[in-house]
């Protein structure tokens, strides 16, 4: 795995402007690898920031501790280049304070998943804050496990241009009828993406 994580960041910090940067989403399975491998290619550790799931899903084995949080890793390409960081905006969503490392938000809602699900799917209101953070209209956003598209649903619906990349079949199929019925009802989404980020 740790090879793995090496080789897909090395590609996407060649992909990155000077001025870019990325999100990782971990947990426990993958953060500390992840950690190292940004280091290790020079990348500038920028924060983690812990997603606190409001209503997180129960743990069915009883073995462990309720997985409530996840953690995103940001970095820019390197310590000499800078980053987009929309602080006014964070600190206006955050009722005019300083916008914090440690969000709560809801897990991903029942209707995000109507069409079908992806394992690993995260919110609208999660994805839509870290773009609003860290791009411009101006920017392209990518992400390269595109699963069921809801980095680019999010990007849409904030007027940025957006790639996905995904290997499964089963998952291009879901984003393109994800993508369909985004289309379909782009007023009440957006309504809803400004409710869920504040």
């Amino acid at each position: 795995m740790h090879a793995f994580n090496v080789e897909w960041l090395s590609l996407a910090k060649d992909a990155l402007k000077p001025t870019g940067s990325l999100f990782i989403s971990a947990t426990y399975h993958n953060l500390f690898s992840l950690g190292l491998a940004l280091q290790s290619l020079g990348f500038k550790l920028l924060n983690i920031i812990t997603w606190h799931k409001s209503n997180p899903p129960p743990n069915f084995s009883c073995r462990t501790l309720v997985h409530a949080s996840e953690q995103i890793l940001w970095a820019r390409k390197s310590p000499k280049h800078a980053h987009i960081f929309n602080y006014q905006c964070m600190k206006a969503l955050n009722g005019g304070k300083q916008m914090r490392d440690v969000w709560t938000l809801p897990a991903i809602a029942p209707w995000e998943k109507s069409l079908g699900k992806h394992p690993t799917q995260k919110p609208l209101s999660l994805l839509a804050r870290l773009i609003l953070m860290a791009s411009t209209e101006e920017s392209l956003v990518c992400d390269p496990f595109s699963g069921s598209g809801s980095t680019g649903i999010a990007a849409n619906l904030l007027g940025r241009n957006f790639v996905g990349i995904e290997r499964e079949l089963e998952f291009i199929e879901l984003a393109t009828k994800r993508k369909q019925d985004l289309d379909l009802r782009f007023g009440e989404l957006s309504k809803k993406i400004s409710k869920w980020i504040a």
